[in-house]
């Protein structure tokens, strides 16, 4: 069996994105790599029952005591975001991994943390970057903030994490067209069925490709 790339998954909540992640490694749009380890801040996140389902290694490391999950994987308490972060690249090494993406990740990564994966983690924003991007814009806010300016078609990026929030080397973009009836939710929704769940797998499978032939 060929070699394939080490994928590790950073969730904090309904893992969507994950969930496009496994269904495209499923159908062979991801070919080169495997998603190998879920990581999430929050025990409670929907995405943590996407993985057991798929039999994919998980575990929290999270700043709440007495956090508590309902499967049989390990929870981490971390006093602040230092160990936090020292905790989450202690398990990502452990487990070789290769690339990180990140699947609507709410926690800010360090300098230190970007530098010791440099080039190897990737994040989905759901806009076309340079617009609508930077400190504040996640989330809803990201559509709500579309819709206020008027614009008339919208879509998703897929960069590269670097020290800027939503700064790192563009990869991937795609256009979605914005709706006179629109609201943040139905756009939303949209933004991530044409273009974040098409785009990321895609560029997945091409980074993971890379990485291989190295």
């Amino acid at each position: 069996m060929n070699r394939l790339t080490k994928i590790a998954v950073l969730v904090s909540g309904g893992g969507t994105n994950l969930q496009a992640i496994i269904d495209a490694q499923k159908s062979g749009i991801i070919k080169s790599g495997k998603v190998s380890l879920v990581l999430s801040n929050n025990a409670s996140a929907y995405a943590l029952h996407r993985a057991a389902n798929e039999g994919i290694p998980a575990a929290v490391v999270t700043r709440k005591k007495g956090a508590t999950c309902d499967f049989d994987i390990p929870v981490y308490e971390a006093a602040d975001r230092a160990s936090q972060e020292d905790k989450l690249i202690e398990l990502l090494d452990e487990a070789g991994i290769e690339l990180i993406v990140l699947a609507g990740f709410m926690v800010v990564l360090s300098e230190k943390f970007i530098k010791h994966f440099e080039n190897r983690i990737l994040n989905v924003h759901p806009s076309l970057i340079p617009s609508f991007c930077g400190d504040g814009f996640y989330g809803l806010k990201v559509h709500e903030a579309a819709l206020a300016k008027g614009v008339k078609v919208t879509g998703a990026t897929v960069h590269f994490v670097n020290e800027i929030t939503d700064g790192g080397k563009i990869l991937a973009q795609k256009a979605v067209c914005v709706k006179e009836d629109d609201t943040p939710e139905t756009l939303q929704r949209r933004v991530m069925e044409e273009a974040e769940w098409i785009i990321l797998p895609e560029t997945i499978e091409r980074i993971s490709h890379e990485h291989l032939c190295k």
